[in-house]
Formats: C-alpha cells, structure tokens, sequence
C-alpha cells in the first residue's frame, strides 16, 4: 500500500469515512468508519457534562423479534415507506428482520423479514456461542453514495443452510439489486478443490464497503467439526454483487497432524478495516493445536494479513512470535479487532493496532504490518493488555494527543500514541470498568466528542452478564478526561447468558442506541417537564440448550490435568471427573481444551467415566454456567 501524505490527526472530516449532513451524522458501518475508530467527532449535544447531569436517559425503546448482534446504523434523513424524511435507525436481528425504526420516537416505520433463520440445533455440534437463531449475525454496511444496504442473511431453506447478500433500498427495504447466493472454492496444497460449506462456515465479523467491493469473513461455528471448517474472505462487486475473481482461503493445507483446520475470520464480531488506498485488513484465529501447522503461505493462522483489493494477494503478514503457544493452547489472536487509526502528524506511514486471547496489544506500520522498527515482522511497540473478545476505540483528546481505548478483561484503558520517529504507546489512565467479567473477557466501546473541544469527550460501554441467572446488560459513560464513570444504567437483556454479547453502543445526534435482545433502547437529553421511558420487560428466557440424546448427558467444568484423551475436570461443586475425549477428537466435534481453562462436555457415562461425544470451550467461571444436566 502506497503511503499517504502525513495529515493532521484532528482533520478527521476528510480521513473519516462516515457521512457529515450539516449538523447530523450518518452512522453507516461498524464502528463508525472503515478504519474501525469508533469516533464520532461531530457531538455537540452529548457532552460529559449533559450526561453525567440528570437530564441524560432512556427515552424511548423499541421490542424486537429476537437477539440483536449486528450494530445499530443510522441515516440522519431518509424517507421511509410513506413517511417523511427523518433520522432513522436501522436494526437487524437474528430472525433475518431489518427494521427501519424513527430514531427519536422509537416507532418501528418498517420492518421486512428475509427469510426463515438457521436454528440452533442444526448448527455443527449445535454451538451455543449464538443465540436459538442465526440470521443476520455480522454488522451490514451502508453506501454513503448510493444509500443501498448491504448485508448478508444465513436462511433455513429445504433443510439446508444458505447464505446470500441482499442490497436493500433503506427506504422500503426492498432488494434494489437480484440476491447473491454464496459459494466459493478454493485450491488446497495438494491441488485439490475445497468448497466453501454453509454448514461449517460463520459470517461474523462487521461487513466492509471499500473502493466499490463489498467484503466478508468467515468462521467456523464453536470449532466444531474442524476437519472441514477453515476460515474465508470473500467480496463482491457493489454495482452487481457480481463476485470477484479470487478469494482467499487462510487454510489451504490439505493435512495436518490432527486434521484440525479452522485459521478463522470471527474477531468477536469486529469489522473487517480498509485502508484509502484499498487494501482489507483482518485477524485470524488458531489452527491445529498440535502447534505445528501454521504455515506463512498455506495457513495464516494466529495472524494479521493485509490483502489488495481484489483478493488475489496477501501482501504483508504479521504473525506473532509466541505462534506455537498460541496454536497449542487456543490463543486466537483473532478474538480482537484490527483497527487502522487516521494518518498522524509527522508519521508518513499509517499506523495501526490489535490484540486477542493473548494479553498483548501490537502497534503497527499499517503500510507494511511484516515490518516494524525491528523488521522481519516486528510490530514497532507493544503494550500490555487485559486479554481481548473485543476491539480497541481511537480519539483525540482536547490536549492534541491520539489516544488508543482498549477494554480487555472488565477494564477500560486509555493509551497515548506518540506518532513522530518510531511510533510508541504509553499507558494514559485507568478510566473505569464494567461488570465484573466473569463471561469472556473484554467489551466494546465508542466515543463520542465536540472535535478536541474540552469536556466534550465521552466513552461509552455495554458490559456483559455476571452469571447465568442475572441477564441485565448495563450502558456505562466515561469520562476519559477526568477518568471516572459518569454515567450507568440497565440497558436490555441476554438471555443468552452463555453466548458473546458483542454490542457496539453508537452515540449520534444526542442520542445513544443500544440493541440487545428483542429490544431497542435509545437514550438522549428529555426536555422540559418529560418523564424519561420505562425500560421494556425482560424478555421471556428460552432454553436453548442443546437437544440431549437418550443417555446423554451435559457438564461444564475446569480443566486440571491432561493425559493423551483423559483430562481431569473440576466441576463446580469442587469435585472432579474424568472426561474421555476420544470419540470428541475422532468425530472432529472437539474445540481444544487447556489447563486452568473451562470446558463443556456432552456424551453418556461409562461407569465413572464420561466418554464426550462433544467437547466445547465455556466461560471460566462456574457463576455463567447454566445446570449440568
């Protein structure tokens, strides 16, 4: 990638992609814009002032028809149907339904469903990290120019999975261009032909519009059934969603030493990043566990690849030097986000960072990501984080400096960039925290600020359930200039309680929306004499456990030793079991289990024995675990 002429961090109008009109913002994409920043600098009414006043709260909400995991996007004026033009958002669920709802009123305006979703228990190893539906899981993306958007559905359809990318009019909803059924192939090492399989595949992370190509990655689905699963990029063309000649597989290796694929697209759900100039950048995650198969061309696994715009090439790749113990211990680097930051003043290379599993953030050259300071694929810096099922957040503080928000583990951290020479990141403060995470670790952030005006600056958070029975979600403010919460309040539910919630909270003209499941809420300033709104009910808990075979049972424990197939769990009580992994491992429904971390285990007792036909990963503290059943 070309280097761009050094720009002032502040002149974020020309280096941000997300649309200005007059006094309004669009919200087209995840995390606000195509570098993944997570910065709205166009907030004049949401300052931390107003919020952490008693002026700031619900004022209205919305009920859905199930579990929201893509984030809001917003058209600050836009007809609907019959309606007016007014600032509309719109929400996607996981029942496949787009709504287009009045963004201060609440008012559903319209709302089209696209076909029935996938259910749970027909997913690989009926994988509970989702909720009883999978429709529209990634976050869709809107042209700015055109207003068509893009996203991508996952329909039920004669007993068999489909994938297809619609392009919808945001004024009725209706498909503005023919629907694109998704397929894909591609050469492994051996010269043969592998398929791309919607049953195996997970369309998750945030959808990208880039240079006139609409892209996206793939997963897997819990690990599970990993001998056929391997990790996808895609794109299309956004005149005709015509595909583009070439794709990437990150897994091209046609062995390995347990036949353990994977090197998947997921990043809890973060936006694929594009640079001006084209290239798609993104992060992967583990491979086989054995620690063996990461291969620099056939498998980039545990890394970040920087690709050219049409697919053809991987240009840069940078692999972390601790890869092996990654591989082997389910490190996924690709659990986090990879987020470009706007060019900086008196650095003539863009520059960038990530972090994952491991508690570890890089800094990069975003021109050459294989090429730091040291070369030879060092990062320039590094600094230490809590560990990442999240993305980081950039702004510019009323002080001038660049600042990096990370929110590993139940911590929001703030992080200084100096830009000039070789890059390097100092820790700033220690803003706040979330609820204490006790589910995955990590959550998502945006902020919100008048320009570098002081006191305008506002962090917002979603935190994630403290334990399998207590499903309330909380919307936190901070204010990172003074480095203290102002602000926290009930936002929703997830019942769910088992499965990432991965919610952006997007701050917009005064507002602040929130989408969990089966609800919306939107927070602003109430006028004069107005009551603020009531909080829906908490949704009605469905158990979407996994259907159980006759003699089968299901327990999550803490894994203590592991010797060959046997692993010694702990079980909540404090007791422990022996758990045969055997017949998981041969069937290829085993996500790779490691000491000190916890795991779920289905299959039928042989006397003391449990021989699991299914082993998955599972939060590591007993408090989120639902009842061995």
């Amino acid at each position: 990638m070309p280097k761009l002429r050094a720009l002032a961090a502040v002149a974020l109008a020309s280096a941000l992609p997300f649309a200005v009109q007059a006094k309004k913002v669009d919200i087209t994409t995840y995390h606000y814009d195509n570098y993944r920043t997570g910065w709205n600098s166009h907030e004049k009414k949401l300052t931390a002032a107003s919020v952490a006043g008693n002026k700031f709260g619900l004022i209205a909400t919305t009920p859905l028809d199930d579990q929201v995991d893509a984030q809001p996007l917003i058209l600050a004026k836009q007809a609907v149907g019959t309606n007016s033009a007014r600032e509309v958002v719109y929400i996607a669920t996981e029942s496949n339904t787009v709504y287009a709802i009045d963004a201060n009123t609440g008012e559903v305006l319209l709302q089209r469903n696209l076909g029935n979703p996938v259910p749970r228990d027909t997913l690989p190893g009926q994988c509970t990290n989702g909720g009883p539906n999978l429709g529209i899981n990634a976050t869709p993306v809107i042209d700015p120019k055109s207003r068509l958007m893009y996203l991508i559905t996952y329909t039920y359809e004669s007993q068999k999975p489909v994938y297809r990318v619609h392009a919808l009019n945001p004024s009725t909803l209706d498909d503005a261009l023919e629907p694109r059924v998704i397929s894909a192939s591609g050469k492994l090492a051996d010269n043969s032909t592998y398929n791309f399989d919607p049953h195996e595949s997970r369309q998750r992370a945030g959808l990208l519009l880039n240079g006139g190509n609409l892209y996206a990655g793939f997963a897997s689905f819990c690990d599970y059934e990993a001998n056929k699963s391997r990790g996808w990029i895609l794109g299309w063309s956004a005149k005709n969603l015509k595909p583009l000649k070439a794709n990437d597989l990150t897994n091209k290796l046609n062995h390995t030493e347990h036949n353990f694929f994977l090197t998947a697209i997921w990043m809890s759900g973060y936006g694929l990043a594009g640079s001006q100039s084209g290239d798609v950048y993104f992060v992967t995650g583990n491979s086989d566990w054995g620690g063996n198969a990461y291969d620099p061309v056939l498998n980039i696994s545990e890394s970040v690849a920087q690709m050219s715009s049409d697919l053809k090439t991987v240009k840069h790749l940078f692999t972390p030097a601790n890869v092996v113990d990654l591989e082997k211990n389910d490190g996924d680097f690709g659990s986090g986000g990879f987020m470009l930051l706007p060019p900086q003043k008196n650095q003539p290379s863009n520059l960038a960072v990530a972090s994952g599993k491991d508690p570890v953030m890089y800094l990069f050259n975003a021109d050459d990501i294989s090429n730091g300071a040291g070369g030879g694929g060092a990062a320039y810096g590094t600094a230490h984080v809590d560990p990442c099922w999240c993305g980081p957040s950039y702004y510019v503080g009323s002080d001038g400096k660049s600042r990096i928000v990370t929110s590993g583990g139940n911590s929001l951290v703030t992080f200084t960039l100096k830009a000039s020479g070789t890059p390097k990141l100092t820790l700033d403060k220690n803003v706040g925290s979330v609820e204490e995470g006790v589910f995955f670790p990590g959550f998502f952030t945006s902020v919100s600020s008048n320009g570098t005006k002081a006191g305008t600056a506002v962090i917002w958070a979603v935190g994630r359930p403290t334990d399998f029975d207590e499903e309330a979600l909380k919307l936190h403010a901070f204010d990172p200039e003074q480095g203290k919460e102002i602000f926290a309040t009930t936002t929703g539910y997830w019942t769910n309680s088992w499965g990432d919630d991965n919610i952006v909270p997007v701050a917009a003209n005064g507002k602040v929306y929130v989408a969990t499941v089966q609800s919306l809420a939107i927070y602003g300033l109430k006028k004069n004499g107005a009551a603020f709104a009531s909080l829906l009910p908490a949704p009605k808990r469905i158990d979407v456990r996994p259907k159980l075979a006759p003699g089968e049972h299901e327990i999550r424990g803490t894994v203590r030793g592991i010797a060959g197939n046997l692993l010694t769990v702990e079980l909540r009580d404090g007791k422990t079991l022996t758990v045969d992994a055997t017949k998981a491992i041969k069937g290829y429904m085993v996500a790779a289990p490691s000491i000190g971390h916890a795991l779920l285990a289905r299959g039928a007792y042989r006397g003391d024995v449990l021989e699991a036909a299914v082993l998955g990963h599972a939060p590591d503290h007993p408090a989120v675990w639902p009842a061995d059943r």
